[in-house]
């Protein structure tokens, strides 16, 4: 727990006052996208940010400013998903962030309440955009979605810069060893697969929201990948961990692999 105290200070120190859509650090534009056969609608975002400024994946590590996105005052919406790119790992002042250094497109898949109706998307982002400090940025965005639209290739590059499934990426068994630390408990997963290139990252995330993830030590051997972390209630209380609802994220040099749930060893 003290590192995560120790983590928020470092984010919080030096923060400016926060940008608006029409600030001169990060910029939002909204891309409509398409209608698919299904009746379901593909859109996106293009953040654009300035030169030498970056911004965050959904985890953004123990340096990074986690994205939030309120969708209030939203018409025809029964369910929303955004679509993250691949991140990058990124060294922040001698920690470690999670994100993306430049623009990026974030899709989304909408499943309208009524397929043959408009979608009206009504969106405030928040998100921490970093340069020498960080600056927590609200991008505020709109639009209506027809029927119809064609597809974007800015979306399309998006959707097809994803990590690998855990099939595509011939990862065999996942196991997890659970043991109680003071404050938490300590998890230490094993992932046989092959090598995902270079220096291989691991992210962690719990399905639960009011678990603190500790960055993930990554060691390789041989045919096995193992990621060591921590996780404590955000409270301090006592918890239970649901292994199904464990995400593993495998960042490597030639590509990344997201993987679901593991097994108890």
């Amino acid at each position: 727990m003290t590192r995560l105290l120790l983590t928020l200070a470092a984010c919080l120190f030096g923060l400016a006052a926060p940008l608006s859509a029409q600030g001169e650090i990060a910029r939002a534009e909204f891309l409509p996208g398409w209608r698919q056969a299904d009746g379901s609608h593909v859109a996106g975002l293009l953040i654009t940010l300035q030169p030498g400024w970056k911004t965050y994946w959904r985890a953004p590590g123990e340096a990074g400013i986690p994205p939030r996105f309120d969708w209030a005052g939203s018409r025809n919406v029964r369910a929303l998903r955004p679509v993250w790119p691949t991140p990058q790992v990124m060294d922040q002042n001698g920690m470690t962030s999670i994100g993306y250094p430049g623009d990026v497109v974030i899709p989304f898949e909408i499943r309208p309440e009524n397929t043959s109706g408009d979608v009206r998307l009504e969106a405030r982002m928040e998100l921490g955009v970093c340069k020498d400090i960080c600056v927590p940025a609200s991008l505020s965005f709109a639009g209506t979605l027809g029927r119809g639209g064609e597809r974007d290739p800015r979306i399309v590059a998006a959707l097809v810069d994803q990590p690998l499934q855990a099939s595509e990426a011939r990862v065999g068994k996942v196991t997890c060893d659970v043991r109680p630390v003071k404050g938490g408990i300590r998890l230490e997963a094993r992932i046989a697969m092959p090598p995902a290139g270079g220096r291989e990252f691991v992210v962690v995330e719990s399905a639960n929201p009011s678990l603190w993830v500790a960055e993930a030590r990554s060691t390789r051997r041989g045919g096995d990948l193992t990621a060591t972390t921590e996780l404590a209630h955000v409270t301090g209380a006592p918890f239970a961990l649901d292994r199904s609802g464990l995400r593993f994220t495998v960042l490597g040099s030639s590509h990344a692999v997201d993987i679901r749930g593991c097994a108890a060893r």
